[in-house]
């Protein structure tokens, strides 16, 4: 069976984004499949979603938030995943079919980070064996602050640590999509014209600011140029 992932954590996220996350891949994955969150708070996450708890057993992962806590998804003791797993961000909107990022083929599968020369893998979307990579975070919790201090994120240690032993495969260029930089016309153009999804993206990223029903309504973080509300996401970012 195919698994989809997400993770919640802290009180960045409400519990209506792991829910229309889970609405927005039944409609995209017709396969049966496991749709699994994996957080340390489950109130308000619709009952019918698969809940695991996050392991308080690994002090390993305190400090500073940035994204560490995705690397327990590479704890087969403690996380029960199996096969397939595709791992999506709370903050995306899928536009399209999910199938084509589990028939990608390579072990390990990741978007090619758009500001960084594709060099290290964006991991709002990423692809992996269950318990394939559990040298993933034995190796992180060894030397934490080692690769904390020559890493920014978890993002940039991960493809680092698959590299190191494994083929790092990344998806077509054209499937994962950032909302700021490649939906928003250049300025003056944004001011008058509504952000678009390029051809054949698949999944629209939200790094930072805006999230998905903000850029909806055209709300933007302070000191960032305004743009056109893009109310199309709403046809995809809901609940029914």
């Amino acid at each position: 069976m195919l698994t989809v992932a997400c993770m919640k954590w802290g009180d960045k996220y409400g519990p209506e984004y792991v829910n229309v996350l889970r609405a927005m891949v039944r409609r995209n994955l017709p396969a049966d499949h496991r749709f699994v969150c994996v957080t340390d708070n489950s109130k308000g996450v619709d009952p019918g979603i698969e809940v695991i708890p996050i392991p308080s057993t690994l002090d390993g992962l305190g400090g500073p938030e940035r994204g560490w806590k995705k690397l327990l998804l590479f704890d087969s003791e403690h996380i029960d995943l199996d096969g397939k797993v595709l791992y999506i961000d709370l903050d995306v909107v899928i536009l399209n079919s999910l199938m084509p990022f589990f028939e990608h083929p390579g072990d390990f599968c990741i978007i090619r980070d758009w500001s960084l020369d594709g060099i290290i893998g964006n991991s709002s979307v990423f692809r992996f064996e269950a318990g394939t990579l559990d040298f993933v975070l034995a190796d992180f919790i060894a030397e934490s602050q080692k690769w904390r201090e020559k890493f920014r994120n978890e993002q940039a240690y991960l493809t680092h640590a698959v590299l190191n032993k494994k083929r790092v495969e990344y998806w077509p260029q054209d499937w994962c999509c950032s909302f700021r930089r490649h939906c928003t016309p250049a300025f003056p153009k944004r001011l008058f014209v509504e952000p678009k999804a390029p051809p054949g993206t698949k999944i629209v990223i939200f790094h930072g600011d805006p999230k998905p029903h903000e850029a909806a309504e055209g709300r933007r973080a302070k000191g960032r140029m305004p743009y056109k509300p893009a109310k199309w996401l709403l046809d995809h970012w809901r609940l029914d």
